[in-house]
């Protein structure tokens, strides 16, 4: 037999001492809640930096092998998952077959790309020197042995060349994932917004990935483009090393205006080691190419594509790179072009309320 239950105890009366009953100080409090809230925000994303650098660049993948998708579609009438699949086994027989045809040549080319850089260098530096303008005596050759020895340690903040692969590896995974059902991670993205504003979010998540698809084919046709007419130049003069020059100006022809400026300069310099007529072909090549990808394929391109004005692509390319090295560079245009997309919607959006507002 149980006993009477024991009486409730009457709650504490009183303020708390973590209570505000001031409405002015409760608004403040709110106002400074959302600023740390925002401020600490701002530190995560700067601490993971790295990782996110890691899922955008998923996201430019995803949204290649998308554009590879919708364009095959065009011819195959079949399912997106089968697609899919025939854009990334052409896509791994494309690399395979590159390294497996050339991979011996490039090899060698590089070691000796190498060692004629080096050659030129300290060459450069003699006649600086005896200009007077290197006061004393650089040992230019570690310089540029250091420098060129850092290629292969391009990726130097994920610690070790396998944390790279496994970056590399990680990006590629996301973007498959990503480019089976994109629709998945849009409906997951627009979940996470206000109900009243989805629509909004939805159409200007659709112009930034239209956007971005557009820029990667033109990008890919202008590499392939710089690539295969420099290498045929190079080759028709007798420049050494025509293949991997070639092969050097179309993949850092997805950096524009600064990869352009580097692909050069190792033209000039691997076509002055073999004479001066073929050091002065070798500028002709580079002129004539860089004025045709400027003056017409770009253009074309731009058309059908993504019009990025050139200063302002140079200017966030010297932000990122300088903010996030050589991951935040190749990431620079996407990012730049999805800003834009996003920035024309907002501007878009500001005129329909203005014409509304006048009709009314």
């Amino acid at each position: 037999m149980t006993g009477p239950a024991p009486a409730t105890a009457p709650p504490v009366e009183g303020a708390a001492p973590i209570e505000i009953h001031d409405d002015f100080v409760r608004r403040e409090f709110r106002r400074a809640s959302i600023w740390l809230g925002c401020t600490a925000a701002i530190a995560l994303v700067v601490l993971l930096v790295q990782p996110l650098l890691i899922i955008f660049a998923g996201l430019v993948f995803a949204a290649l092998l998308d554009g590879g998708v919708r364009l095959l579609g065009r011819v195959l009438p079949i399912g997106r998952g089968w697609r899919l699949l025939i854009v990334v086994l052409l896509t791994i027989a494309f690399l395979f077959g590159t390294f497996y045809l050339t991979g011996v040549q490039v090899a060698e080319q590089f070691s000796q790309l190498r060692s004629t850089l080096e050659v030129q260098a300290n060459r450069a530096a003699g006649w600086l020197s005896a200009q007077g303008m290197m006061p004393g005596a650089s040992d230019v050759n570690g310089i540029v042995r250091q420098a060129l020895g850092s290629v292969g340690r391009i990726t130097s903040w994920v610690g070790t060349a396998f944390g790279a692969l496994t970056s590399l590896f990680m990006m590629m995974v996301i973007g498959l994932f990503v480019a089976m059902d994109p629709r998945v991670y849009q409906r997951g993205l627009e979940w996470m917004v206000p109900r009243a504003n989805r629509p909004e979010f939805a159409i200007v998540l659709e112009r930034m990935a239209r956007t971005l698809r557009r820029l990667l084919a033109g990008r890919l046709l202008g590499m392939v483009a710089e690539g295969v007419l420099t290498w045929l130049a190079l080759m028709a003069g007798g420049v050494p090393m025509a293949m991997i020059l070639g092969i050097l100006t179309g993949l850092l022809a997805f950096i524009p205006n600064i990869g352009a400026f580097i692909s050069g300069a190792l033209m000039i310099a691997v076509g002055f080691s073999a004479g001066t007529s073929v050091g002065f072909w070798a500028i002709g090549t580079y002129l004539i190419v860089q004025t045709f990808d400027g003056y017409v394929l770009l253009p074309i391109v731009a058309k059908k594509t993504v019009d990025l004005p050139p200063a302002l692509t140079l200017g966030m390319q010297i932000m990122a790179s300088a903010l996030f090295g050589i991951m935040g560079l190749a990431l620079a245009d996407p990012f730049t072009a999805m800003l834009k997309a996003g920035l024309e919607r907002s501007a878009e959006r500001n005129e329909e309320k203005q014409d509304g507002g006048d009709d009314g």
